[in-house]
């Protein structure tokens, strides 16, 4: 939906609808920027020794904190 027939639908609505109909522009929106980001990550887990990718793979923590200090410093 084009923004300024957003912006002004918003206008007439009660704010619980102005809410879903924002959800629902923002939502598509990223979970396309998700993917991109899931993609990218996966792809610089997989530059990483083979012996180090299995041990992510076994313990969930260590793939967690590995993904987590990769989106932080993406975040800076």
């Amino acid at each position: 939906m084009p923004i300024t027939t957003l912006s002004s639908t918003l206008v007439s609505a009660i704010p619980e609808q102005q809410h879903l109909m924002l959800g629902e522009q923002l939502f598509p929106l990223i979970e396309r920027l998700k993917s991109e980001v899931l993609s990218k990550e996966t792809g610089m887990l997989l530059e990483m020794d083979q012996i180090e990718v299995l041990h992510h793979l076994e313990s969930p923590d260590a793939l967690k904190r590995k993904v987590g200090n990769k989106q932080s410093k993406n975040i800076q």
